[in-house]
């Protein structure tokens, strides 16, 4: 059972308990991105068991009617094992949310997992045009070139900052350049990207006013796209007047998600240590 302390940021151990946290969300015009949580296995059985359990999650999406979608994590689908087990479960697990009209997208790990990521996305987004979404990182050096690329591709793209760790050759590392580069990354999606196919995933007020001011300026259509326990408020108040999704994890394997979560901005630490204390 996962401690009140955690439940801020993850919705319950099972699928039941997610989409009655998705049914509360759509209540306040919020949608649902649902994430079960796990990643880097390295052995086939865990990833074949979770790209079986996201096949049943579209069908019990589809059943209870809530408006929500999927994301999966590469490795948590077989990348580490090899490439194809990771190719042939997408294919699967697209396959399964196509026949149920649920959209899913593709979470991006880090810079060495980039290509085959891409490479995978682009082969589903060709077989269901208009059913992928991928996550590009604009802290990276090549994502420019990704973007130029993915324009021309039937899939959404959903543009955040990068939380990895990654080496200096290959990604910024200042946080005023990472700043720049998103901005610069979300002009051109606005500008060559078609309505429905731009996603932008970031809790930075300003990265939210450029791209209302975006909008303003070109028309195109987009969501706004935050963690579950991550300013909840405004994510209510942005879906009073534009597409608005919670990533939504849960799953047994919730504490290393948590811990991540809690230590990543200082406002998260004080919660969690309010919690433990009682006040």
């Amino acid at each position: 059972m996962i401690p009140p302390i955690a439940d801020r940021f993850v919705a319950g151990e099972t699928p039941a308990s997610a989409l009655d946290h998705v049914e509360s969300l759509n209540d306040g015009d919020v949608k649902a991105i649902l994430n079960l949580l796990g990643e880097h296995y390295d052995e086939r059985p865990p990833a074949d068991g979770d790209a079986d359990a996201y096949v049943d999650l579209v069908s019990d999406i589809a059943t209870s009617r809530v408006d929500a979608c999927i994301s999966v994590k590469p490795s948590q689908i077989g990348l580490d094992v090899g490439d194809g087990v990771f190719e042939e479960n997408l294919a699967r697990i697209v396959d399964a949310a196509e026949e149920h009209g649920v959209f899913c997208w593709v979470d991006m790990e880090d810079h060495t997992t980039t290509d085959v990521t891409l490479d995978a996305v682009e082969d589903a987004a060709e077989t269901h045009p208009g059913g992928v979404g991928i996550a590009i990182q604009a802290n990276l050096k090549r994502t420019k070139e990704d973007l130029v690329r993915f324009a021309d591709i039937p899939a959404a793209v959903r543009l955040v900052k990068g939380a990895y760790d990654e080496p200096r050759e290959v990604a910024y590392k200042n946080k005023a350049d990472v700043n720049e580069k998103y901005e610069e990354y979300l002009t051109y999606l606005f500008e060559h990207y078609d309505d429905g196919e731009i996603a932008v995933g970031s809790h930075d007020p300003r990265m939210i006013d450029y791209a209302k001011e975006l909008h303003d300026a070109h028309g195109t259509e987009f969501e706004f796209q935050m963690l579950m326990g991550v300013r909840e408020d405004e994510q209510f108040r942005l879906a009073r007047d534009y597409e608005m999704y919670q990533y939504v994890p849960y799953g047994g394997k919730w504490f290393q998600y948590f811990y991540r979560r809690v230590m990543e901005r200082k406002e998260n630490i004080l919660f969690a240590a309010r919690a433990i204390l009682g006040r």
